[in-house]
């Protein structure tokens, strides 16, 4: 029900809507102008003079009016066009204005011949409405205002609400100077400053509250809402310089987010990560229990990688944190350096560019051969290893390959049933295996004896996973005759100085991880760990997640659905379905998904719920997290 005596009072322009509806007005009467973008950014200019109390809206108005040329005509298609620029966290919270528009007013300096039609689909009336008419001449040309009406004049808000003489508690919610004035004048109570589509600094100074959408208004009022939750205070930190899209794409769905250049240490992190729900990292930031023990609101992690060593992800799974990779977004960066660093090494252009770049001129042949029929073993037949293998068989390299799962070859690459195998017949072997810690020094000694005199090597996986001492000694002594190595067993967590014993070694090309940097793959990345993280937070979806049961659910309508995260022992779903048949809760839908340690089970209800119930599925023993999503 709604509280005794409330009555909400909206703006109309960049609040109910994203944008100043004479604007847009504007762009419709003066389109095919020469003198278009000139006038509408004077109209803008005069716009917020007028929102901001530099001039008297009176003024205001008679200017912008003066230059819009405009006939009645005309507004038909300005009401097409405000339809699809109503606010979007309005739009998505329609029915709260249906539900309650009984105690719902429209006070705006614009005009009714546009507002009306608008507010009339969120079930606000139009003796409700309180705005400006425009007038007419004899052709219908818009030739000015009524400017007998209060709201045509200096402080026209103020006067309006005056005269309604609205019993009990006056909420106003604007962007601006005429909104906040009602509230200075002490005929409302209190003042929202609404900032989804503009945030004007004067008003913004002059709220009783900041309210980035209507969710974060409802929330403050503890009013029914689409979301349970408003994005606004959902808090996600991004370190490492994380592609700046990222940061984009989860700034326009409306959470609060700050965006780091570098990583933390645990230390700096444990202190950054109080109070943030999401944490976005790349390779160098480590996620230790430590940290997760010092994260008091955390639920997901997204590693803008591919890699997820630097996690701890069964201590994420026992505190109920959600893990997100990027196995696939830099796949192709990989392999095209992979192509690149073999066909540089088996044309010794890394020694001759040393040369001629000390000034030595040594045009030779020696030690130059083509890709073409040399025979590359590719360990680790995944996402990168089988496009290598279609890469360079493209190339006319005979493709072997060898994987410690079952894995169907490509085209024509032969499949080689031990590491040994592989190691004997290649000319050049590349590694692309994952991060398990059992893969550590998988290439030693032993295996770079059982590789043929003068193969080349290249490791883009994982720096732990070869013996960096065994791979210089046979180098130094011509087993391997060259290499590329773009990762290493320690890597500094900034740019500046490094060591490595296979530096200045002839035919070695040394890089800093840079396997899958390129601006494309971090565009991906940005792209697709993002709309992971959205899809967990909007709707539970774990599909993709690393360390989490992976549930896809279906869209949900008209229902809530609560999240519950417990350890994976007999008996709590017939818990969780006791609490909600005591709390006479109809199940619309349920979702469960387990692994060894915990469960996760998803319930769509039907109907309105007693706060209780929350609290009782809260309280239910084994549960790590509950979460309400609507």
């Amino acid at each position: 029900m709604v509280a005794v005596g409330r009555k909400y009072v909206f703006d109309f322009d960049s609040t109910l809507t994203r944008v100043e509806a004479l604007d847009v007005l504007a762009e419709i009467t003066l389109n095919g102008r020469a003198d278009k973008d000139d006038i509408i950014r004077e109209i803008q200019k005069i716009t917020n003079l007028g929102i901001d109390g530099d001039i008297s809206f009176t003024q205001s108005l008679e200017k912008r009016i003066n230059l819009l040329n405009a006939h009645k005509d005309d507004l038909e298609n300005l009401v097409q066009l405000l339809r699809q620029k109503i606010s979007k966290s309005i739009e998505s919270n329609k029915e709260f204005f249906h539900n309650y528009s009984d105690d719902i007013y429209v006070i705006s300096c614009g005009f009714k011949e546009f507002i009306d039609p608008i507010v009339a689909e969120y079930n606000i009336p139009a003796d409700r409405v309180y705005a400006n008419t425009f007038r007419f001449d004899e052709n219908g040309k818009i030739i000015g205002f009524d400017e007998a009406n209060v709201l045509a004049s200096h402080n026209g808000k103020i006067a309006c609400l005056k005269n309604l003489d609205l019993q009990g508690e006056v909420q106003v919610i604007g962007d601006g100077y005429s909104d906040y004035v009602m509230r200075e004048a002490g005929i409302a109570d209190k003042f929202f400053a609404y900032t989804e589509n503009v945030h004007r600094e004067k008003a913004a100074r002059n709220a009783d509250y900041i309210t980035p959408n209507l969710d974060e208004f409802l929330f403050v009022n503890k009013l029914p809402r689409k979301i349970s939750y408003p994005k606004n205070r959902i808090k996600i930190l991004l370190l490492e310089n994380v592609h700046q899209n990222a940061f984009d794409t989860l700034s326009e769905e409306g959470f609060s987010v700050e965006l780091l250049k570098h990583s933390l240490s645990e230390d700096e992190l444990i202190e950054k990560i109080k109070g943030v729900h999401v944490l976005g990292i790349r390779s160098k930031t480590q996620v230790t229990k430590n940290v997760l023990a010092a994260a008091d609101k955390l639920m997901v992690v997204g590693a803008f990688c591919i890699g997820t060593t630097q996690i701890d992800l069964e201590a994420c799974k026992k505190k109920g944190v959600v893990v997100f990779n990027a196995p696939y977004s830099n796949t192709r960066s990989v392999v095209e350096l992979a192509i690149g660093e073999i066909i540089m090494l088996m044309r010794s252009i890394f020694p001759r560019s040393t040369e001629i770049h000390a000034g030595q001129w040594n045009k030779t042949a020696a030690n130059s051969k083509e890709v073409r029929g040399k025979n590359l073993g590719i360990i680790g037949y995944g996402n990168i290893g089988k496009q290598l293998s279609v890469l360079a068989e493209a190339l006319g390299m005979r493709v072997y390959y060898y994987d410690v799962g079952d894995q169907l070859a490509l085209g024509n690459a032969t499949k080689c049933n031990t590491l040994e195998d592989l190691l004997n017949v290649s000319d050049v072997v590349t590694l692309h295996i994952d991060d398990n810690k059992a893969n550590n020094n998988f290439i030693g000694e032993r295996e770079i004896n059982q590789m043929k005199d003068g193969a080349l090597f290249v490791n883009l996986s994982r720096g732990f996973v070869v013996d960096i001492e065994a791979l210089a000694n046979a180098l130094k002594s011509g087993k391997i005759a060259g290499a590329a190595i773009d990762v290493f067993p320690e890597e500094p967590r900034s740019n500046g100085e490094f060591l490595t014993e296979l530096k200045g070694l002839e035919n070695v090309i040394l890089t800093p991880h840079i396997g899958g940097s390129t601006e494309e793959a971090q565009r991906d990345i940005a792209d697709f760990v993002p709309n992971k993280i959205m899809d967990y937070i909007n709707s539970g979806n774990t599909v993709d997640a690393v360390n989490f049961p992976n549930i896809r659910l279906p869209k949900q309508n008209n229902a809530h659905r609560f999240l519950h995260i417990h350890k994976n022992v007999p008996g709590v779903m017939a818990k969780i379905n006791e609490v909600l048949a005591r709390y006479d809760m109809n199940i619309s839908g349920q979702y469960l998904s387990t692994d060894n340690e915990v469960g996760y089970v998803i319930s769509d209800l039907d109907k309105e719920y007693n706060k209780d119930v929350l609290k009782a599925l809260k309280k239910i023993d084994n549960t790590i997290k509950f979460r309400v999503l609507y």
